[in-house]
């Protein structure tokens, strides 16, 4: 295998290299990205996307083969990052479509949705994870090995994916004749409650493999521990006739009001 990047006789990078290492560097090279459409890998991104429903593994594998080539876990080309943020206009906008709003409601519930739903819970689920691995879950702590803040940002958006396409898209196709009208019939309820615990299975599964992956991370089944929780909540919301998704709903018009 040609070697990732030249060294220093002692083995640590070279003064040029640990620069474009560095935190900071990766960062600006992800962002200056952003504005360059025609280099980011939008049809590697929708492979991406397809398999975070059938075979999440294979998604991970492909950041484990990014270490091994270009020395980060995190992804270097926004093009996810961008294709998500498309699907969550779309389905924000479809959101506003079947309960009834406005153009002017449906752009606030679509800069809620994005910067504080998507982004701002994003950040701070992503900065709590990084805290958490590095501090509990660390084999040997090491500033040689550690969960880069990016990567525990695209743990984020992997598992956010199927969540939002579960949520935010099929979901529509029930609100209106099942779920939300017949908010008082067990089929109602049943169905939209089963689609949260599918969605929120997913969210905590694909987690749970994104930290499983690292090597230098022990212990890593804790993540699944919510899943006990999750189930509890299901069962107990289909046992009180609990609708989570009628609570979604008038949770988007007390937003916009």
């Amino acid at each position: 295998m040609l070697p990732l990047s030249s060294s220093s006789s002692n083995g640590s990078l070279g003064s040029r290299d640990a620069a474009r290492h560095t935190a900071g560097a990766k960062r600006y090279k992800y962002l200056r990205r952003l504005l360059h459409f025609r280099q980011m890998d939008f049809e590697f991104a929708l492979w991406q996307m397809f398999y975070l429903f059938t075979s999440p593994q294979r998604v991970y594998r492909n950041f484990h083969y990014r270490k091994q080539t270009k020395d980060q876990w995190a992804r270097d080309d926004p093009a996810f990052l961008v294709l998500l943020s498309v699907w969550l206009c779309v389905s924000t906008v479809g959101f506003g479509l079947v309960l009834d709003m406005g153009i002017l409601e449906t752009m606030k519930l679509l800069l809620w949705v994005v910067f504080v739903d998507c982004i701002g819970v994003g950040l701070l689920i992503s900065t709590l994870m990084w805290f958490i691995t590095n501090k509990y879950l660390l084999k040997q702590p090491s500033r040689d090995f550690d969960v880069e803040w990016g990567y525990a940002f695209d743990v984020h958006l992997n598992a956010f994916y199927p969540l939002l396409v579960i949520l935010h898209f099929l979901q529509l196709l029930f609100i209106n004749h099942i779920v939300v009208i017949n908010s008082d019939w067990f089929v109602g309820y049943f169905t939209g409650n089963t689609l949260w615990l599918i969605a929120i299975g997913y969210y905590l599964y694909i987690t749970f493999l994104g930290y499983n992956v690292l090597p230098f991370l022990r212990n890593t089944v804790v993540l699944l521990y919510p899943f006990a929780l999750l189930v509890l909540v299901y069962i107990l919301s289909v046992s009180l006739g609990w609708n989570f998704t009628r609570g979604l709903c008038d949770f988007y018009k007390f937003r916009v009001r």
